[in-house]
């Protein structure tokens, strides 16, 4: 072999050899940019699309659910199980009280409260937390201090005071729920703002079911 055909023979050798480390390199780059896609994808989830769809966590505000639960408790609340299944009685739930939206105003509260369309409804669209009572189909009526369920009295021993007849709202007849429908309670009935004024609670208005409190860490665990 002639010195001709060894330096093309290493030449021949050396340009092989660059192709498989210019592919590494290219590999290399689309690697980045794949791992980058995904690692901004997974953020974007856990940022939006889980707690709108699957797990949130919200504070409670006020006492209308002592003394189960207290002002300022944080609480994580699911939303996947109530699509596959329905709000079981004692629940504790969180829900839209005037929709999403905010403007969707109770039977039971039009003739004395008005929500106009371009309004401020950052406050009335605010999530309430209560307990679940009266499930669909079902007639509820309090009377005195005892909630009845198609004419049977429940238990109820979740309430911090006694009711008197005067606080029995829209449930001091009987009252029949809609397929859809949900009537809620309070514990702290005192103070509470619930089904007795609210009217019932539709089912497209919960937001989902209250499962854990996280804090504060000494009360940490379902309530």
């Amino acid at each position: 072999m002639n010195q001709e055909e060894t330096e093309l023979k290493n030449e021949l050798h050396e340009e092989t050899n660059k192709e498989p480390a210019t592919e590494k390199k290219k590999r290399s780059k689309l690697s980045y940019f794949v791992e980058f896609v995904i690692y901004i994808a997974l953020i974007l989830l856990c940022v939006f699309w889980v707690p709108e769809h699957v797990i949130q966590r919200t504070v409670v505000k006020g006492e209308s659910m002592e003394n189960t639960l207290q002002n300022k408790d944080s609480l994580l609340v699911e939303k996947v199980s109530y699509h596959f299944k329905e709000p079981s009685r004692y629940d504790i739930i969180v829900f839209y009280p005037y929709g999403k939206s905010g403007t969707e105003v109770p039977e039971s509260m039009k003739d004395i409260m008005e929500i106009e369309d371009d309004s401020d409804t950052s406050e009335e669209s605010e999530l309430y937390v209560k307990r679940v009572f009266g499930l669909p189909g079902e007639t509820i009526q309090i009377i005195g201090n005892d909630i009845y369920i198609n004419g049977e009295k429940i238990e109820d021993e979740y309430a911090k005071n006694v009711m008197k007849d005067e606080d029995a709202g829209v449930a001091s007849t009987p009252i029949t729920l809609g397929e859809d429908e949900y009537f809620v309670l309070g514990d702290n009935r005192k103070v509470s703002l619930d089904s007795r004024e609210l009217g019932p609670i539709k089912e497209k208005n919960i937001a989902g079911h209250v499962v854990l409190r996280i804090w504060p860490l000494k009360k940490f665990g379902t309530p």
